[in-house]
């Protein structure tokens, strides 16, 4: 009898834990990440703290064959940070800040730092950050591993004010990597979704901090190359920049506003220097955004806001403020749909043509588009995997979508559609969203990936570091 209760007991201690960790409808016996697509059954989680023992870890998963993978805020979505049976590295409470240079304008840190953990260091010095997305919650290691983008439109993207950086690589060694060091694993590692090994460091260039005055004002998407190119670009008191597109029904890809960053050097820094930590409105702009993703009429509504908050008003803000967007609104949480990005880059020149294009695809295929967000990208093919070919615009494409494997196979059919008009306009698209685009289209889009692959090949040829991110295309 006692052995049936003890039995019992555990039982229900097992199903009571099993319940307390299930958050969000997420199996706590399985890894996803932001996406919840795809889940697999990990082998387990390291929160890491030590480089000894990041080399022990490699060592071990050398010795018994296992794979590795490595997480930082886990916002990529498309399997690049875990893999079936693999050990994921927790790189988060990796986050020191090593060393900085206040006159040299550098600073190295530790990859699982994030950039709020950079901005509320450099802050008081006057300092910022050059390149970075537009929320600073990611990690430094996951962003250049991704090889991020942001507002600013003079400094291009991340891997330009990447001085170098540690690489624990799968033969145990830690290397020095820069543009003069081990230069090969230079333009892999950066933009190389973490295929080469643990990033456990990195020295970044640094810009001063500086106070802008933020306007915005509305225009077709027909005029808005024309624009961007004569007032935006050639105005070098601009710094930074970002446009988006109206999704609601009643001017669906027609009217766009764009809002410019212009510096204004006769304002002193140390009146507006005070670091935003939290956020405005949350609470109304969530049930706003919310009604934007449920109905025709709440996109219309969430559109006409936006322009009357925007439009003839003008922001006092620093850099790293600018640099820091409001995004804790837009935080979702469902056991059956999801927000996902895709990302298209289109030349600058071909911009109207690729909206004129992806208009019908939009509609004809029903897909819950909730945001466009336009940023420009210089020329910067220095990444092995480079997604600037050209001077580019980003439309950063935000949609609502079931989980359901038939929701996601409509998905699939219209982010093709939408690939197939960006291809012969010499256009991209980024890789750490959910991998949508075919193998093919792949290919097309990023020329110089077996070349990457082979690299691969060569720096882990056990192939230690992995991710779905290399099955999905390189095991076709």
């Amino acid at each position: 009898m006692k052995k049936i209760v003890v039995l019992l007991l555990l039982t229900a201690l097992c199903l009571w834990q099993y319940a307390r960790t299930l958050v969000g409808g997420e199996d706590p016996f399985l890894r996803s990440d932001y996406s919840k697509l795809r889940p697999v059954k990990i082998e387990r989680v390291i929160p890491t703290q030590e480089i000894k023992q990041l080399q022990e870890i490699v060592r071990e998963a050398r010795e018994k064959e296992l794979k590795i993978s490595i997480a930082g805020q886990r916002h990529s979505q498309g399997g690049h940070t875990y893999y079936k049976d693999g050990i994921v590295l927790d790189m988060t409470p990796f986050n020191k800040v090593l060393t900085f240079d206040e006159k040299a304008k550098t600073i190295t840190v530790q990859s699982g730092a994030t950039w709020a953990d950079v901005q509320k260091y450099i802050n008081p010095y006057g300092l910022a950050v050059k390149t970075m997305q537009s929320q600073n919650i990611f990690t430094i290691g996951g962003s250049i591993s991704v090889n991020a983008h942001g507002r600013d439109i003079r400094n291009g993207s991340l891997i330009s004010s990447v001085e170098s950086f540690r690489l624990l690589g799968a033969d145990g060694q830690i290397r020095n990597v820069s543009r003069f060091e081990n230069t090969e694993l230079f333009p892999l590692a950066l933009g190389g979704y973490g295929l080469f090994g643990v990033i456990l460091d990195v020295t970044l260039s640094l810009t001063d901090d500086e106070v802008y005055e933020m306007t915005s004002e509305t225009m077709t998407t027909e005029a808005y190359s024309d624009y961007f190119l004569n007032q935006v670009k050639q105005n070098p008191n601009i710094h930074m920049h970002l446009a988006r597109i109206s999704v609601a029904p009643d001017t669906f890809l027609t009217e766009m506003y764009a809002t410019n960053y212009r510096a204004r050097p006769d304002l002193p820094l140390t009146d507006y220097n005070k670091l935003k930590l939290n956020d405005s409105y949350v609470l109304p702009l969530k049930i706003l955004f919310g009604v934007n993703r449920s109905f025709d009429w709440g996109k219309n509504a969430f559109w006409n806001l936006q322009r009357y908050f925007l439009i003839g008003h003008s922001t006092i803000l620093t850099r790293n403020n600018a640099m820091r967007s409001e995004s804790d609104f837009m935080d979702y949480s469902s056991d059956t749909k999801n927000d996902l990005l895709q990302e298209f880059f289109v030349p600058v020149e071909h911009f109207s043509d690729f909206i004129n294009g992806i208009k019908p695809i939009l509609q004809e295929e029903q897909l819950n588009l909730l945001n466009i967000t336009v940023r420009y990208v210089n020329q910067d093919e220095e990444a092995a995997l480079s997604y600037a070919k050209s001077d580019m615009f980003a439309l950063v494409c935000l949609f609502n979508t079931p989980l359901s494997e038939a929701a996601q196979a409509l998905m699939t059919h219209g982010i093709r559609r939408i690939n197939d008009e960006l291809i012969p306009l010499n256009g991209s698209y980024y890789l750490p969203y959910a991998p949508f685009p075919s193998v093919d289209q792949f290919r097309a889009v990023y020329p110089k990936a077996e070349t990457f692959f082979q690299a691969k090949d060569k720096w882990d040829p056990q192939h230690l570091f992995m991710n779905q991110f290399y099955d999905d295309y390189r095991g076709h």
